[in-house]
């Protein structure tokens, strides 16, 4: 079959040309648009549920909520392991999925689970909700806003409601999660003194709070044959709103919430602090979306925080360099794109120099760029990042690239030259010497790469972090090295055809100067050894 595949070859040889152009152009533009992280994602698939149980102790937030999520879901389809944090009115529940789930699969699996269990929650809790989809991995930025004299409170207002519902329209970005500061809150301190003074208890004031706050509708009204809505409209807007809120009636009299308590706008109680430099500051960290280019959303995220650097409040300060993964990629890569490059270059020069041919050089090295993009495509049709495993693994290979090409060129050169050296009633065609040539040495060719590729084989054996470490680096290995192959039985052979057919070199019988030092050197040591 590889006989009949070099015969194919060399028959339609303008054909391979254009395919081999072709996939320098298409791979080149693949290549550009393919995701790119420091490390492939050793996170396996996993959810976050966020339940709210506001005035429950840890205790009962553990017992009447978190142990019921934990064992809906221990039974579900795929989960590996459940794991939970039960705090003060908050439960945390983290599953986490087998390594080849599908992320929104299991989301389908962890909301049908969450529809049984919510019915069953006390009256008071919250639904469970699901967080968006993030990583550990998946933390892209953390960036800071500062203020010297401003309010916490606005401070952290500006973050809330200008920098993160911004930043959260940007395309990749999964969440923005702010830390610090001053979260703006109505504050009713209500006086104990004064409600036993009044005969009001603490839930009479928060009931009458609750149910005053809300827009109500009143039907319709048709005049002259148009239909009005009617509506009563008492949202609570200012704290002027609050202090008028009836609470009960004494004596004929309303007691209002004024009358019972302090009204104001204060911080809510801290959960935690932020800090930029040492100094008070709301810090957001900022998680992309599974299978985004973290370069790419980056960039995006820069564009708009030069958009927001000019519309914040004098005074305020954002402080974009805290940490961006982006600087870590684009080291990390550009160090293997150097190791990758320079191997290349190398690679280059020993072909030279050993070969003494540029023509020979030009057909083996060709066999580099082709194989790298055939993985690239490979890594675009696989979903695999361009990360340091990746490259690393075509870092490695990058030697092996040309082995097979060499291989069929000195044969083809080496038969081309005793076919030149023929009478010329009995020489053969030119394609017909290339085609016996190549096919003379495929045997071997074919046999010692497949011995290659079975050495990187058992990588695809590995589980948990390590097969998702080491799998890119012995996936992208044994494509390149694949694609060498293919390229040496199609593309070479018709290289060889054009550039070595009709070479002034097949009139000089002699290696090149460095292969003739070698020869002479090792003929005694191969007899010695004999």
């Amino acid at each position: 079959m590889l006989s009949h595949l070099i015969r194919v070859a060399l028959e339609g040889r303008l054909v391979v040309l254009f395919l081999s152009v072709a996939l320098l152009i298409g791979g080149g533009l693949v290549a550009l648009r393919l995701p790119v992280d420091v490390l492939p994602d050793l996170t396996a698939p996993t959810l976050t549920i966020l339940t709210e149980a506001h005035g429950l102790a840890p205790e009962e937030v553990e017992t009447l909520v978190t142990f019921p999520i934990e064992s809906a879901l221990n039974g579900a389809s795929g989960v590996r392991r459940v794991r939970s944090s039960s705090g003060i009115g908050i439960s945390v529940v983290w599953v986490e999925f087998d390594w080849d789930m599908d992320i929104y699969i299991a989301r389908q699996v962890v909301s049908e689970k969450l529809q049984l269990v919510g019915n069953s929650l006390p009256p008071g809790i919250g639904r469970p909700l699901l967080a968006p989809i993030s990583s550990v991995m998946g933390e892209i930025l953390f960036l800071g806003l500062s203020g010297d004299g401003v309010d916490p409170i606005e401070l952290r207002s500006t973050a809330d409601w200008q920098v993160r519902r911004r930043l959260l329209a940007v395309s990749g970005v999964s969440q923005v999660i702010p830390i610090g500061g001053g979260v703006r809150q109505y504050q009713v301190l209500v006086a104990p003194a004064k409600l036993a003074a009044f005969g009001v208890t603490f839930d009479e004031v928060a009931t009458a709070l609750g149910e005053s706050n809300a827009n109500s509708s009143g039907g319709f009204l048709l005049s002259s044959g148009q239909e009005y809505l009617l509506r009563g409209m008492g949202r609570i807007s200012t704290l002027e709103d609050i202090a008028e809120t009836v609470v009960v009636e004494r004596d004929g009299l309303p007691v209002k919430v004024g009358q019972l308590a302090e009204i104001g706008i204060g911080a809510a109680p801290k959960m935690g602090v932020g800090s930029v430099d040492g100094q008070p500051a709301v810090v957001l960290g900022i998680l992309k979306q599974p299978g985004t280019n973290t370069l790419e959303v980056t960039r995006r995220i820069d564009v708009v925080l030069e958009e927001l650097e000019r519309l914040l409040p004098a005074g305020m300060k954002l402080h974009r360099n805290m940490l961006r993964q982006a600087d870590f990629i684009e080291t990390a890569v550009a160090n293997v794109e150097k190791a990758l490059r320079d191997g290349a270059i190398l690679v280059v020069l020993i072909l030279l120099v050993f070969l003494a041919s540029g023509r020979a050089t030009l057909i083996s090295v060709t066999a580099i760029p082709l194989s790298l993009l055939v993985a690239i495509l490979a890594f675009r049709l696989t979903g695999v990042t361009i990360n340091t495993m990746s490259l690393g693994g075509l870092t490695i290979a990058i030697g092996a690239l040309v082995d097979d090409a060499i291989i069929d060129v000195e044969n083809v050169f080496r038969r081309l030259r005793e076919n030149h050296g023929k009478a010329p009633d009995k020489r053969h065609s030119i394609l017909e010497v290339v085609w016996r040539a190549s096919n003379e040495i495929r045997p071997s060719m074919v046999l010692a790469t497949f011995i290659i590729i079975l050495v990187f084989i058992p990588l695809f054996f590995l589980s948990g972090v390590e097969g998702k470490l080491l799998a890119p680096l012995g996936f992208s290995y044994i494509i390149a090295l694949f694609a060498s192959l293919i390229v040496s039985l199609t593309v070479t052979p018709v290289l060889c055809y054009f550039l070595l057919g009709k070479s002034k070199d097949l009139e000089h019988d002699t290696d090149g100067p460095v292969l003739r030092v070698l020869k002479v050197c090792y003929a005694p040591m191969l007899r010695l050894a004999l």
